[in-house]
């Protein structure tokens, strides 16, 4: 399955992924980024179902959706 990763510090907490995200998978986070904003997280992932809206509403492009296949790759662990 894909899954979401969301750059920290590109993030600006802006929210529009938390908001059209079909599933409600995301939410803003309770710490905060070198810029002092609340970036989002993944707050329900066993929900996202990899379709990526998120990462194609994101204006500021903090948001990739990685392939298991590439994930293994590197040794991460689902």
């Amino acid at each position: 399955m894909n899954r979401i990763v969301v750059d920290d510090d590109k993030c600006r907490g802006c929210a529009l992924c938390v908001e059209f995200c079909p599933k409600n998978v995301l939410r803003l986070a309770d710490r905060f980024n070198r810029d002092g904003l609340r970036p989002v997280e993944m707050g329900w992932p066993e929900r996202c179902i990899g379709c990526a809206t998120c990462a194609t509403v994101c204006p500021h492009v903090a948001i990739v959706l990685v392939e298991r296949a590439a994930r293994q790759k590197v040794g991460e662990t689902e």
